[in-house]
């Protein structure tokens, strides 16, 4: 800072100033930004942190990189901080609670602007955490009933429970459900929970098949199949947890010779672009991924303005829209 204000014959302060974005004359500002370009300074971050208490960075965690739709809903919310001139920093939990707790400990040393979270499911201790901090938090993916603070999403029970009927409405009666084998996919459970009380409505028999570490795969969705086949093998239709599963045990299907849906309907859930080029087209549900992110960022750039200005925050629960596409695969 001190090399740019002998370049441009301007104090230190005037640098700051300028670099603030506070009220420095235009002749000025040109002198010092000059003087900016011509040594490639770049301003020290954590040292303003430090001095405003405040940084010009939001966390966004999500369960996995490698999801289209995770991916999407990061995108929606990038879009919106990058039109506020803040950055985006991404951690990947692998759908752990105890990971998520780990980076938010970490993050919240460095005093983001905002947090957003995946699902609405925590340790305690993370909830604690954030609570504590006062940081700006929203909730994704989910409506959760207990929300920490803000929530941007739907419900995976409503949206799997419609599915049901849909492919009730459709004729089919022995349905099952094909779902990951661990408790950490909190929204593939949701959805399994969907499943089972529209079941129970329709006074139907469930027929579950838990299969997988989190994230589940087409190989999951695959192997299902076959274990499905060995202790259920009238079934005519599945609904899977999601599009990447149900690709996979369509695949299946064909292998064995089944036809999709003579022999057996089958239906996802995300409205993946693997669904709408697979043969059969895939039934899902279609969710918009990237809205989810672009309010959440809305949520969030709005709760760090309230929260600079002194101006009390109001927890509001978004809730983001579903619409089952039924396609050639029911």
């Amino acid at each position: 800072m001190a090399d740019v204000a002998r370049l441009a014959g301007v104090s230190k302060m005037t640098v700051s100033r300028v670099l603030a974005g506070r009220d420095v004359s235009p002749q000025t500002t040109r002198r010092v930004q000059a003087a900016i370009d011509s040594l490639g300074y770049v301003p020290d971050a954590s040292a303003g942190a430090l001095s405003s208490g405040r940084s010009e960075f939001v966390v966004a965690l999500v369960p996995s990189l490698v999801s289209s739709n995770f991916a999407d809903t990061v995108r929606g919310l990038n879009d919106v901080l990058g039109k506020h001139g803040l950055c985006l920093l991404l951690g990947d939990t692998d759908y752990h609670l105890d990971e998520e707790a780990l980076l938010v400990r970490t993050l919240l040393r460095h005093r983001p602007l905002g947090i957003m979270l995946t699902g609405g499911s925590h340790l305690d201790s993370t909830r604690q955490m954030l609570l504590q901090s006062q940081v700006p938090v929203v909730e994704t993916w989910d409506v959760p009933d207990n929300p920490i603070e803000q929530s941007v999403g739907f419900s995976n029970v409503e949206a799997a429970a419609s599915m049901v009927r849909h492919l009730h409405d459709k004729g089919y009666r022995r349905i099952a459900f094909i779902g990951g084998a661990s408790v950490l996919d909190d929204r593939g459970r949701q959805r399994q929970r969907g499943y089972l009380q529209a079941l129970s409505a329709l006074g139907l028999a469930p027929r579950l098949i838990e299969h997988g570490e989190s994230p589940i795969t087409m190989s999951h969705g695959g192997e299902s199949i076959a274990l499905l086949l060995q202790q259920w093998p009238d079934t005519d239709a599945v609904m899977c947890v999601s599009d990447l599963s149900a690709f996979g045990a369509i695949m299946e299907c064909h292998r064995r010779g089944l036809k999709v849906p003579g022999d057996m309907a089958v239906a996802g859930f995300g409205d993946f672009e693997v669904s709408r080029y697979c043969t059969p087209t895939i039934t899902t549900i279609a969710v918009d991924p990237y809205d989810i992110g672009r309010r959440a960022g809305e949520v969030l750039v709005a709760a760090a303005r309230d929260r600079r200005e002194g101006q009390p925050r109001s927890a509001q629960q978004v809730v983001t829209g579903y619409q089952i596409l039924s396609r050639e695969s029911t």
